[in-house]
This record gives structure tokens, C-alpha cells and sequence, in this order.
């Protein structure tokens, strides 16, 4: 089964910068996007063979998630427990036969770490969730958490200490989660690698000098370990200031 999400940053413009060329050669079972930047009725996407599932922010142009899946999910469930969430329209959880697939948007603290509180505790309730729903079945975790994890993760990593995405309560977080039972796919097969990134500014040659964040994750319940086949981002596709991730697995 192969599994994407990106973070789209606005779908709209995406679309306009070859997202449906990337959709249909990727041939994605399940293809996750975050930040879609609208409202229902703002895009129609014939998706020929896929279920769509959406949810909204209320604030017009901001945050958003959706699902587009071949498999008809068991259940669809709209945010987390707290309302922020269901505000924002941060997360979807489905349900299938052998697993829940959960993609998230998580908030991002903001550059004065203005909301770094409301991160935590989204981070607390997040963590709740998940658990929640491991213990019913394995969870496959994706989308853009908005944390560099590690120092591998980010180019200039001293330069950033303390910054919004690598503050070291984000990513105490982070650790928290992956020893909860949970595994980071792309660390699992490259553990070492260096320069594989997410997210670029939008700054002159930031991206073609590879000055980047890694950012958007395939986090599996550990118990998932041996159906993993590969775990990649895919940095050669454009249209966004994310990049697509890709997660091969057998679910079936």
C-alpha cells in the first residue's frame, strides 16, 4: 500500500502548480494534504476512484486537512477532543479493516512562540488520540507536525535552537510520542542521512541551496515494523514550500 501526504500550503495554488499531475502519477491508495486553505465548495477535484473527506477551518483561508482514499473508510472522525481543533480543522482520523490512518496539521507556535502553550497542549491531546486508538488497532500517523526532531533534521540547527519547530519543549514532545510505541518511518530507514528536508522558506535559492526543515512525518505503532517497505520524501516536487512524503507498507 502506498500511502502520501503533503502539506499543500493553500490547494488552490497548488493545483494551479501541477498538484493533479503529481496526484495521478503517484498513484497514491491513500493521499493525505494538510494547510488546504478553503472552504467547502471553494474546488471541485474529480478524483476518479478515490473517497474524499474534508475538514474545514472556519477562519476563511487557513488550515485545513483532508483524505482522498481508494478504500472507503469503516469511520471518519472530525478533530480531537479539545476545540481548538475542530475550529481549525487540524486533523481526520479513519478507520479501516486493519488500521486507523490519522492526518494531522498540527499548529505551529508561532514565531515570538505565542501559542508554544496551545502547541503543548495540543501536543498532550494529540498523544491521547493516538493511544486511544492503538490500542483498538496499529495507527499509521502522517502530515506536517511542525517539529525538527533532531538536529539532523535542520540545516542550521544552532542557528535555530529556542525558534518556533525546534524549541526543546517541541521536541521533548516529539521523543515523548516516538517512546509511546511509535515509530519515525524515514529515521527508520535513514537514520543517519543528512540533508533530506520538508520544508523550505520561500526566501531566494533557500531551496535549491537545501536550506531546509524536516518537518512532515509517517509515524506506524511500532507493531507495524516489519510490514514497512520504504519511507521517502519526495524533494523533486514542486508547488508548495513542503514537499511530498511517501510511505510504502503492507496493510493488506
Amino acid at each position: 500500500m502506498k500511502l502520501v501526504s503533503w502539506n499543500v500550503n493553500g490547494l488552490r495554488a497548488c493545483v494551479r502548480k501541477g498538484f493533479l499531475d503529481y496526484f495521478n502519477e503517484i498513484d497514491a491508495d491513500i493521499f493525505c494534504i494538510q494547510e488546504t486553505k478553503l472552504q467547502e465548495g471553494q474546488i471541485e477535484l474529480e478524483l476518479n476512484g478515490y473517497h474524499q473527506y474534508w475538514n474545514y477551518a472556519e477562519k476563511k483561508g487557513y488550515s485545513g486537512t483532508a483524505v482522498f482514499t481508494k478504500f472507503k473508510p469503516i469511520s471518519v472522525k472530525y478533530g480531537l477532543s479539545n476545540e481548538e481543533s475542530q475550529v481549525e480543522g487540524r486533523i481526520l482520523t479513519l478507520e479501516f479493516e486493519n488500521f486507523f490512518l490519522i492526518n494531522v496539521y498540527t499548529p505551529n507556535s508561532q514565531r515570538d512562540l505565542a501559542r508554544l502553550d496551545v502547541r503543548l497542549e495540543w501536543e498532550d491531546v494529540l498523544l491521547e488520540h493516538v493511544l486511544a486508538h492503538d490500542r483498538i488497532k496499529p495507527v499509521v500517523l502522517c502530515g506536517d507536525l511542525n517539529v525538527a526532531h533532531r538536529e539532523i533534521d535542520i540545516r542550521n540547527y544552532k542557528s535555530n535552537y529556542g525558534n518556533s519547530g525546534f524549541t526543546d519543549e517541541e521536541r521533548e514532545k516529539m521523543t515523548r510520542f516516538l517512546n509511546a510505541g511509535f515509530i519515525d518511518t524515514l529515521r527508520y530507514f535513514h537514520p543517519d542521512t543528512e540533508g533530506i528536508y520538508t520544508w523550505w522558506s520561500y526566501m531566494k535559492t533557500v531551496r535549491e541551496r537545501n536550506i531546509g526543515w524536516r518537518i512532515d512525518y509517517f509515524i506506524v505503532s511500532e507493531r507495524l515494523r516489519e510490514k514497512l517497505i520504504d519511507s521517502k520524501a519526495d524533494t523533486a516536487i514542486f508547488g508548495s514550500d513542503h514537499c511530498p512524503i511517501v510511505l510504502d507498507i503492507s496493510l493488506s
